[in-house]
């Protein structure tokens, strides 16, 4: 999967402000809407798409990775962005840690395939420990694009 058609640098930040899992929901929900991925009008759907699969089970994994997803009406396609917050936050992580490293990803309900491929591309790049170190000291968004995109698989 070409992770590159999803994100840009208007769908990137370096700088979460939010401490809260909610506030960082809606802070990544905002950069979505800020950069014309999902219409105004379309927040709260989104943002309730979002609570309902996180009420399911927590989308923050373990190792500071977070990958809150939902499939809503609100898109056509695939959106996702990416955030980092340095000093991390309470994600309800599987291994109790705080996240550091968010990708949020919105894709169409009646789409299910490109929503797999998507979180386990992401998965699979995030599970390696120097691409997370050298992403979390990234100093802008086209940097952390940057280092997102030339990482080497190593599998």
């Amino acid at each position: 999967m070409n992770l590159k058609k999803y994100f840009t640098a208007r769908m990137v930040t370096v700088d979460i402000k939010s401490s809260s899992k909610a506030d960082i929901l809606k802070e990544l929900l905002e950069i979505m809407r800020s950069a014309g991925a999902i219409a105004s009008e379309d927040l709260d759907e989104a943002n309730s798409a979002i609570l309902k699969r996180e009420s399911k089970m927590s989308t923050g994994m373990q190792d500071g990775i977070a990958i809150p997803h939902a499939r809503t009406a609100v898109v056509k396609d695939l959106v996702a962005v990416m955030g980092i917050k340095r000093e991390g936050a309470d994600f309800d992580s599987l291994d109790g840690k705080p996240s550091n490293i968010f990708i949020m990803a919105l894709s169409p309900e009646n789409h299910p395939v490109p929503h797999v491929q998507f979180l386990a591309e992401v998965s699979q790049r995030l599970h390696d420990a120097e691409l997370r170190g050298r992403l979390l000291e990234s100093k802008s968004p086209q940097e952390l694009l940057d280092t997102f995109f030339e990482f080497k698989k190593r599998w």
